[in-house]
This record gives structure tokens, sequence and C-alpha cells, in this order.
């Protein structure tokens, strides 16, 4: 048991950032259910592999990301997935996502729509750009990894 063991996070975060930050609460005890869009994360694919056969082959970059979560894989584009992420948001505590400024929204799952289904849940959206309700940036809606990150604020010309 860990201090956030009372806690159930739903984790629809993909790459780096977001896994990251959920991965730290599913390590101080959170319940943390990854939501992975159809086919599972992008980094799934990213070696190194490991072989288990009772399970498909994913790579090392995405365990070490995704310790200590459970996981299920949801189509936002069908109305019956949305439905079923609804009723999970009503359970939920916190919800985690890393999209570019607009997804939730065009699928209307935004935070003014999760809050109607549960008025009491933390919403973290993680964006490298900015977010729209906060205040216009240049990049906004823009997707962002580390990498692009690194390049703008000029470290990789220093390393």
């Amino acid at each position: 048991m860990g201090a956030l063991s009372n806690l159930r996070v739903l984790d629809l975060t993909q790459v780096l950032a977001g896994p990251y930050c959920t991965m730290l609460l599913a390590d101080m005890g959170a319940d943390v259910v990854k939501i992975e869009r159809p086919g599972g994360d992008l980094i799934r694919s990213n070696p190194p592999f490991v072989d288990d056969p009772d399970e498909e082959a994913y790579g090392g970059y995405f365990q070490s990301v995704n310790r200590g979560k459970r996981s299920i894989e949801l189509d936002f584009t069908d109305a019956d997935d949305r439905a079923d992420f609804l009723s999970l948001v009503e359970e939920a505590d916190i919800v985690v996502e890393n999209y570019r400024a607009g997804t939730m929204e065009k699928y209307d799952l935004g935070y003014e729509t999760l809050t109607e289904f549960n008025p009491e849940l933390i919403y973290s959206s993680i964006r490298g750009f900015g977010d729209p309700r906060t205040g216009e940036t240049d990049r906004q809606g823009q997707p962002s990894f580390d990498l692009i990150a690194q390049a703008l604020g000029c470290l990789l010309y220093t390393s």
C-alpha cells in the first residue's frame, strides 16, 4: 500500500512525459488505468523487446514508463467506447492526458464535459505549447516531444 492507494487515475498519455508522470503515481500506490488507442500506445513497438509467450512482444521503453498500470483499449471515435470512458470517469479521481490542445474537446471529452460526470475530478493536461484555456501561444495546437523542446530551447546546439 502506498500513499496514493485510495486514488484511481485514468491515464490517456503516450510516449514519455505523461506516462512517466502516471508511473510515479502508480509507484506511490495509485490505481492507474492506462487508456490506449486502438493498436496500443505509440511506444509499444519501440525496442528492446521482451518476449513473453503469453503476450504480444512490447518494448522495454514502454515497460519502463508503464509499470504498475492496468491497461484497456478504447476508440474515442466510437460512441460506445466514449460512453465506457465516461463511466470510468465517474469513478476516477484524476485524468491525465497529453494530447494536442483541442483533441479531447474534438471527441466531446474535454474538462467541461468530464467534470459534468465527476465534479470532483482532477484533470491534468501535459502540453508542449500551451492550452487555449490558459492563454494563446504561437505554437498552440502543435505536437511536441522532448526532442522538439530541446531544439527550441537550444539544448541540441549545446550538447
